[in-house]
């Protein structure tokens, strides 16, 4: 069956590939996005590569999820909504904090809105969750049991501490987390993505709408955003290694993350778009395999075939957290589908693509100046 999908937020990393997939798979796409210079440049017609793969592909409307008015005209026919748009980075979002909840939770209110009050074809919504709602996420105790520490304290950090702690417990040990978690976000960005995902798998059933929420973890690939110095380490260190500088390696180096290939992301969307089976779903998008921050490095240095000076610095950031696993299980049970880019072979073609790009300013340093200035910076 063909849909008319809307994508808000979607001339952006995920956006633009999965548009490209849904039109050429026989679906109509429109895309809603408000083309922040953050992501696009100044001149986005001119500047954002993104902008421009959606020629042929998608009607794009230039507006954002914050205006009514943008969301009325971007629904007209849709029947699906695959809802991107939204402030991302985890230290920005402790000090813009009206803009993320602006963004994030009313932009989605105001979807919901008009979709529980106005004449619409919408039949499934689609909501990019992120693993930051879980804060430090699913451990095992020395007996087996499996809890969910607080964040982090800033005292234990500031004496070289990083690992995470639980009262009455001894030493805990990192597990994949599952969908049945607990929520406990550690950031304000955290904070509104589970807003966000709680309004849409509320609201959506009461007004006859399938709902399906994607809890996505650190995503990257060709196209991700060179400019913005909050879009991952990928694309710092990447920038830093081309500028022959040194990479600041944050804690002890051995924080992780689940990194997951753009074209994986891309697919388990569209699959939670287009299939009945995942109707009111819940799914952790991941590759279900830690990767510590110095282990990026090391790939980084061997995808580039040059290595920079690299310090451990003992650095931290105050919303940050230790390690995150997602559990896939259920996405491969319900959707059949399991993300198959390994880590090394998707740096390889990330940094292949970054060698075609040209070299960015270091807005870096100035993204950590902001939040030294605020204290979040340690």
């Amino acid at each position: 069956m063909a849909e008319h999908v809307l994508i808000t937020g979607g001339a952006g990393f995920i956006g633009s590939r999965l548009a490209a997939r849904l039109a050429g798979s026989g679906h109509t796409v429109t895309v809603l996005d408000a083309l922040i210079p953050q992501v696009h440049g100044e001149d986005p017609e001119r500047t954002s590569p993104l902008l421009r793969s959606l020629d042929g592909v998608a009607e794009v409307i230039r507006g954002t999820v914050t205006s009514t008015d943008d969301l009325r005209r971007a629904l007209r026919g849709a029947t699906v909504v695959v809802h991107l748009a939204a402030e991302t980075g985890t230290g920005q979002s402790m000090y813009e904090i009206d803009r993320y909840v602006d963004t994030n939770m009313a932009g989605t209110a105001k979807l919901l809105d008009l979709l529980a009050n106005t004449e619409h074809a919408v039949r499934r919504v689609v909501i990019a969750s992120s693993r930051s709602i879980y804060g430090e996420g699913s451990y095992l105790t020395e007996d087996g049991r499996t809890v969910f520490p607080p964040h982090r304290s800033d005292v234990d950090m500031a004496a070289g501490d990083f690992e995470v702690h639980m009262a009455g417990e001894g030493p805990l040990t990192v597990v994949p987390t599952a969908e049945d978690a607990k929520l406990h976000p550690s950031s304000v960005y955290g904070i509104t993505k589970q807003m966000q995902e709680s309004l849409i798998m509320t609201v959506c059933p009461t007004i006859g709408i399938e709902p399906v929420a994607l809890r996505y973890q650190n995503v990257y690939g060709p196209g991700q955003s060179l400019k913005n110095p909050y879009t991952g380490i990928l694309s710092i260190f990447s920038t830093l290694i081309r500028q022959g500088k040194e990479i600041n390696i944050f804690e002890d180096g051995l924080e992780s993350r689940d990194f997951v290939y753009i074209d994986d992301v891309v697919e388990a969307t569209f699959l939670s778009s287009t299939r009945p089976e995942a109707a009111g779903g819940v799914f952790n998008v991941g590759s279900g395999v830690p990767t510590t921050v110095l282990d990026v490095v090391q790939a980084l240095f061997a995808a580039y075939g040059t290595e920079v000076p690299t310090r451990v610095s003992g650095n931290y950031r105050l919303g940050d957290i230790r390690h995150n696993i997602a559990d896939t299980t259920r996405l491969r049970e319900v959707l059949g589908y399991t993300p198959a880019v390994a880590f090394e072979e998707g740096v390889r073609s990330f940094a292949q693509w970054v060698l075609q790009e040209p070299v960015e300013g270091d807005t870096y340093q100035r993204s950590l100046d902001e939040m030294a200035a605020r204290n979040l910076l340690k």
